[in-house]
Formats: C-alpha cells, sequence, structure tokens
C-alpha cells in the first residue's frame, strides 16, 4: 500500500458544520485516484411506484460492496440517495471494478433496478479543467465523513449518465459483499413540521464568498432548531417490530436459497433488540439505547458534495425562510436549488459490527429526497 494510499486517514477534521464550504479545509486528491460512482437508471419511477426504500438500499449498497472489498479501508465516500460516490487509490482499481460489476447484478436481480456505474481517473478530471478536493467532518467521537467540493465529482456524474468511463455489470447471480448493510429502520416522522431535502449549488455567476455566505445562512437559519434540525432525536429512533426491508437486508447477507434462514435470523435480532431496548437491559457489549443514541451521532444528515446537501426536520416559519433565501439568491445568480418537503425521513444503514462504535447511518428523505429535489434543481436551472 502507498503513502497516498492513506489520504483520508491523514487529513485533519474539522467539527462544525457551518465550516463546509470553508475550501481551506479542502485537500486535493492523489493524482493517480479515481472515483467509482454509481446511480439508479429511472430513479424517478421508481419513487413514483413508492420503492424508494429499495433506491436507498441500491445507494447504499455501493459504499457497502467498495468499502467491504478493500476490507473496510477508510476511503471518502459520499451517499446520494439514489447512488452513491467512492474516491480510491490506484492500488483499489482491479477490486473497485469487480465489486462495481456485482453490486450492479445483485441490485437488477434483487432490488428490481438498474444500476449504472463508471470509474473516472482523477486525470481526466483535472484535464477538464475541475478538481476534487476533500475534507473531513467529524460528527461524532468515531465517526468523520467525507466532504467534497471542486466540482470534479459532479463532471463525472455527467459523464456517467452520458454512457462514458462505464462499468459493465457481471452475470446475473454474481454476489457483492455487503456485510453490514441494513434497512430495517421505520420511516422517521417529523417531530417539527416537515422533512425537508435541500440541494443547492453554486450558481453560474457566483464567487465562493457568495456561495460560501450563502451555505452560511442556510446553515444557521437550520441550528436556531434543536440539534439543527436533525431528523433523528438525541435518544436514536425507536426500535419496533417491522418486516420493512427484512427481506432486501436477508438477501444482502447471502446468495440465492439461503433467504428464509437469514430473514428468521434477522427478527429474532429484532425481537431481541426490541426486549432489551424496553427492559433497560444489555448483553455483553450490546447495549441497545447507547447505540440508539450513537445511531443519533453517527448519521449523515448533512453533507456537502460540490454543494450543500441537507435532509432536515423543520418547524413551517424556518422552512419558509430558508426557501426564501435560496429564491432570493437564485435570482442573484448566486445558487441553484432544489427542495423537496416530506413528511418523514429513510435511514440505511452500513454497520460492520453492531458492537463497534464507528457505525454509519445514512438519511434521506422518505418520499423521495434527494432525488426528486435534484430533479426539480435540473427541471427549473438546465
Amino acid at each position: 500500500m502507498s503513502n497516498n494510499d492513506e489520504f483520508f486517514d491523514t487529513l485533519s477534521v474539522f467539527e462544525e458544520f457551518e465550516g463546509v464550504a470553508d475550501m481551506r479545509h479542502y485537500e486535493p486528491l492523489p493524482e493517480d485516484w479515481f472515483l467509482a460512482l454509481a446511480d439508479i437508471v429511472q430513479s424517478t419511477r421508481a419513487i413514483e411506484e413508492g420503492r424508494y426504500k429499495a433506491v436507498n438500499m441500491a445507494g447504499a449498497s455501493v459504499i457497502s460492496a467498495l468499502l467491504n472489498a478493500l476490507c473496510n479501508h477508510t476511503y471518502p465516500f459520499v451517499f446520494g440517495g439514489d447512488g452513491a460516490l467512492v474516491a480510491l487509490p490506484a492500488s483499489a482499481a482491479d477490486k473497485a471494478r469487480l465489486a462495481l460489476a456485482a453490486v450492479q447484478a445483485w441490485v437488477l436481480d434483487v432490488l428490481e433496478l438498474r444500476l449504472r456505474a463508471a470509474i473516472v481517473p482523477m486525470t481526466d478530471i483535472r484535464a477538464a479543467g475541475l478538481d476534487v478536493r476533500v475534507a473531513r467532518h467529524k460528527v461524532s467521537r468515531d465517526v468523520a465523513y467525507a466532504m467534497f467540493a471542486g466540482g470534479g465529482a459532479s463532471w463525472a456524474e455527467a459523464q456517467m449518465k452520458a454512457g462514458k468511463y462505464k462499468v459493465q455489470a457481471a452475470q446475473s447471480g454474481t454476489m457483492p459483499d455487503l456485510h453490514g448493510l441494513s434497512c430495517r429502520w421505520d420511516p422517521i416522522e417529523t417531530r417539527n413540521g416537515e422533512i425537508v431535502s435541500i440541494i443547492a449549488m453554486p450558481g453560474r455567476t457566483a464567487t465562493n464568498q457568495q456561495f460560501r455566505s450563502l451555505v452560511s445562512e442556510v446553515i444557521s437559519i437550520a441550528s436556531e432548531q434543536d440539534r439543527s434540525s436533525h431528523p433523528i432525536p438525541s435518544a436514536g429512533p425507536p426500535i419496533s417490530f417491522t418486516t420493512r426491508g427484512i427481506a432486501i437486508e436477508a438477501r444482502a447477507r447471502a446468495s440465492r436459497g439461503w433467504g428464509l434462514r437469514h430473514r428468521i435470523a434477522i427478527f429474532g435480532e429484532i425481537c431481541v433488540a426490541i426486549t432489551l431496548d424496553k427492559m433497560g437491559l444489555r448483553v455483553g457489549a450490546f447495549d441497545p439505547k447507547q447505540y440508539k443514541r450513537e445511531v443519533a451521532r453517527n448519521s449523515d444528515f448533512r453533507k456537502f458534495e460540490d454543494g450543500l446537501k441537507m435532509t432536515i426536520d423543520l418547524d413551517a416559519g424556518r422552512l419558509n425562510r430558508i426557501e426564501t433565501l435560496l429564491e432570493n439568491a437564485a435570482t442573484t445568480g448566486t445558487c441553484r436549488f432544489g427542495l423537496h418537503r416530506q413528511e418523514s425521513a429513510l435511514m440505511t444503514c452500513f454497520v460492520p459490527t453492531p458492537l463497534a462504535p464507528g457505525h454509519m447511518h445514512f438519511i434521506d428523505g422518505a418520499a423521495g429526497g434527494y432525488a426528486v429535489a435534484a430533479r426539480k434543481l435540473k427541471a427549473r436551472f438546465s
């Protein structure tokens, strides 16, 4: 492993999310790295059919497959709702291509969705006059998420959608390593008024300072609400009996033919967790109440991927203020934005082991979230 394979581990962390648009926190990816990315083709149709839990599972499966294939080494990634992006070193290229090919096959076989994937070299991104710069935002004692800037991630996504840098899907039945991928939580209902998914990108004529000021204002308004408008309460989401997502998670654990055994195992795990939670008990190192608090702390409800992305829980007054702020900024050319309101949030998880505190939880709106917000942005500003 070369020294620059450890790039993300060497970055200093910043803790206050208000600094997310401050480019002093960001460092350029090494020249020999690449972006591995994927998203759902025609995700709008799946959303209209009420299948957004499956869409989120597909997006998170990209992260799970890639990190598991690389032995869960720390690499920068971002979850986008209907897709994901992972930045990787040249030494990971072969394993990444195989993982992307396998996860495409699994998504089609199990979720009946079509995932497109691409591997885009940093040399090509920089040749196009753009960059990928990465920062490390610490959300809890145990978890730090990557933030991306420089325009290169957006360019790579556009290239993928145009059919370039394509990774071919593996044969049907090919199984990626999806250990730790989980989707057993119920939708998390709003406590303040509405769950809103926001994407705000720099306008065509915006200066860095103008867009940074806008991001700070949006974050400031959201921060007036309890826990900065975090959609998950500090005590964590409720653990409840649910069959939603169990079948998908079971199929993520094993190849065809073993689904029933894994469904029973997952349902048993849920039953044990509920019993322990209600009785205030723990088993060995597993404490369900502590685990739920870690879930709340470790969730990625805010991020930066060439622009601000948030899924937050807001009251009507603060939501109207943010929407007005974004509308005014769009009028002046400072930003392009999409905003989607819904009644609840969804959480998809990557939990290599529930006994370690570094489990990660990906937040999106439960009725289209980032995918619908992105569609609205494109329809208005393209």
